[in-house]
């Protein structure tokens, strides 16, 4: 991946929604996306999963979906992108679990179509090496008044689906 385009794990604050890429026909994975993962059942309903060996910082395919204009839109799967807009994932990567000690990360690259327009494009990457079976994980890093209780089971787990760094804040109002 280029660096140069990398805009960092997170959300751009308050670029114009022409930037988002994001258009998946018929919610269907895309060819890319399908090669190197599946959905099945996990332990809180469907997840991702490897089918082959991933390499860490593998780009493991990029997140499609239908951008929503509505401040008050909520749904299982949605992705807050910046100011009242938000990304409908389509599958296979609507059903990425959360994580606190996650395997792979969003990445937001800019870039120029061809017809010279901006975009961005959420890719899913691989923070370290992820072996056939095994569930991809994001750390959903949610603010601190989305919060809700992580029932994620991993070794670090925060207790909390909520962004490490106000951890603090929740942990406080208990």
């Amino acid at each position: 991946m280029d660096a140069s385009t990398l805009i960092a794990a997170g959300p751009p604050v308050a670029e114009p929604v022409s930037w988002i890429c994001a258009a998946a026909p018929d919610n269907k994975p895309t060819r890319r996306a399908l090669r190197w993962v599946y959905v099945d059942e996990a332990a809180h309903g469907k997840g991702v999963f490897a089918r082959r060996p991933i390499a860490a910082e593998q780009v493991i395919g990029r997140i499609q979906g239908a951008v929503i204009d509505d401040p008050d839109y909520t749904s299982d799967y949605c992705i807050e992108l910046f100011k009242h807009y938000t990304l409908e994932p389509a599958q296979p990567f609507c059903y990425l679990n959360h994580s606190c000690d996650p395997n792979c990360e969003l990445a937001w690259v800019k870039r120029k179509n061809r017809r010279g327009r901006k975009s961005i494009r959420i890719l899913v990457e691989a923070l370290c090496d992820i072996e056939p079976g095994e569930q991809l994980t994001i750390d959903y890093a949610w603010p601190v008044e989305a919060a809700i209780p992580c029932a994620c089971g991993s070794r670090h787990c925060r207790g909390w689906i909520v962004d490490e760094e106000e951890l603090e804040v929740v942990l406080e109002s208990q």
